[in-house]
């Protein structure tokens, strides 16, 4: 009883290490540089400057700050119904319930039994029984109660690795969240891109018609020969032949966001999305970059694999160690129902069982050293994690700066090339340029205001990228998906 009684002390110690949360990155700042306050200021048409605000917090609901109640609807919707999504909460439901079971195992097991049996002892044999029958049921009711003492703390390690599988999950569908608002509002700024593509294609169309009417009548009046006529008749083809391509990857975009919302493309959304009914975010929040680590999914859910690695360290080292289980019985026999449980029918028993594993001892070893390794990949695997992620936010830095700047420029661009396009079309009715100078022109404005509904689709594509990359703000939800539950 002494050694069982010192077993049991010895019980409060683990042995593998005890997890180590990684220390977050000291850098001060995500960029190479200082950023500006900032970004460039953009023609008023084109909208604002945007400000980087240094440590604010991310809302949850960031989305909102686009300014579009139809968008604020279609992200609910698929935050609803999306399936990718809602496998990732089944996951999650199913990581809890096994970290509950394996948690059963600091709890001694306990099963009830009942044993009818008909047995007949040989003719040659004395009979058991007081009748001299050789022939007769035994009912057997017992209870067997079985312990395994955690002297070295494999079953802790156990749970406690099933506790971090747990915290994986509950990340990973964090990371869903955040991946399907961000692919919902991409898709939506991708849409208005497209729309605005398509309007900017339809004038260009009808200036060309305009323009082939005016040579149309030009050659009626001999100023210019036919070669001129059916060289804007291309050109109007060309620009038509633009349109199929545009609204082909518009039909595709109505239906991915069918799609992203749990629909079939046949059940198509009935938001529509265009530039005039989204607000760029002017005031931009910046999470220090010490809590980055804390706010990517993707980083806590390798943060918790390695938490995970790390108990099965611990799990291996067990395995290597005796193992002791206490056992007791407690029960009756007769040979009826009726007597069970009377005087003289009890039985009962009580054991311990000490086990060394001996030949198992190499591939045990070598199962403690690929934990290990195991251990070290799932390190690495983080370290792989957070510089991701600090690339992630960096990037969107860099992108949403040069953005402001590129958008100024093509906006600038777009506006020469259109008044470009007027001078030609006054001196080809005034007789001073030939046709090819207007060809040229007419070029000109179209791949300038292409490249300017582009410039503006990428600002606000990055506009999300940079929410994404800063975590989404998952922790300030309110609802059983948010960092509380």
């Amino acid at each position: 009883m002494f050694a069982v009684a010192g077993l049991l002390a010895l019980s409060g110690c683990a042995v593998g290490p005890d997890f180590q949360l990684p220390a977050a990155p000291t850098v001060q700042r995500y960029t190479d540089s200082p950023l500006p306050a900032q970004t460039a200021s953009a023609p008023v048409d084109a909208g604002a400057a945007q400000h980087f605000a240094q440590g604010q917090d991310v809302p949850a609901d960031w989305w909102k700050l686009f300014g579009s109640e139809p968008l604020n609807e279609l992200v609910n919707a698929a935050l609803q119904a999306n399936p990718d999504l809602k496998a990732s909460e089944a996951a999650l439901r199913a990581t809890r319930e096994n970290a509950a079971a394996q948690r059963g195992a600091y709890l001694p097991s306990v099963d009830a039994q009942l044993t009818p049996t008909r047995q007949k002892v040989g003719d040659t044999l004395a009979s058991p029984l007081a009748s001299d029958s050789n022939l007769y049921t035994l009912h057997t009711a017992q209870l067997n109660i079985g312990y395994v003492v955690d002297v070295f703390g494999g079953t802790r390690r156990q749970v406690e690795g099933a506790n971090a599988q747990a915290e994986v999950a509950r990340h990973q569908r964090d990371a869903a969240w955040l991946t399907l608002t961000s692919n919902v509002v991409a898709a939506a700024i991708q849409e208005a891109a497209l729309r605005a593509q398509i309007k900017s294609m339809n004038e260009q169309v009808a200036l060309a018609y305009k323009q082939l009417e005016a040579v149309r009548r030009q050659r009626a009046a001999g100023q210019i020969g036919t070669v001129d006529v059916a060289a804007q008749a291309a050109a109007v083809a060309q620009i038509e032949a633009g349109l199929p391509p545009l609204e082909k990857q518009l039909a595709r975009q109505r239906d991915l966001l069918a799609v992203l919302a749990g629909r079939l493309p046949s059940e198509q959304v009935t938001q529509r999305f265009e530039f005039a009914t989204l607000r760029l975010p002017v005031e931009l929040p910046l999470s220090l970059p010490a809590r980055l680590v804390e706010q990517r999914p993707d980083v806590r859910a390798a943060e918790a694999q390695l938490h995970a690695a790390s108990a099965q360290i611990g799990v291996a080292k067990a395995a290597r160690l005796p193992n002791i289980t206490l056992s007791a019985t407690l029960g009756s026999s007769a040979l009826d129902v009726g007597s069970l449980f009377k005087t003289g029918t009890g039985f009962w028993s009580i054991g311990a069982d000490l086990v060394q594993p001996l030949s198992k001892g190499s591939a045990l070893m070598h199962q403690q050293r690929a934990a290990q390794a195991q251990y070290d990949q799932a390190a690495a695997l983080y370290r792989s994690a957070v510089l991701v992620a600090f690339q992630d936010v960096a990037s969107a830095l860099h992108a949403i700066d040069a953005d402001a700047r590129s958008l100024r420029i093509a906006h600038d661009a777009e506006r020469a090339a259109r008044r470009s396009l007027d001078i030609a079309s006054k001196q080809l009715d005034l007789g001073m340029i030939a046709y090819p100078a207007l060809w040229q022109a007419e070029q000109g404005y179209q791949q300038a205001s292409i490249a300017l509904v582009q410039a503006q689709a990428a600002r606000y594509a990055d506009t999300v990228a940079l929410f994404q990359g800063l975590g989404g703000g998952w922790w300030n939800r309110e609802d059983d998906r948010g960092a509380g539950d």
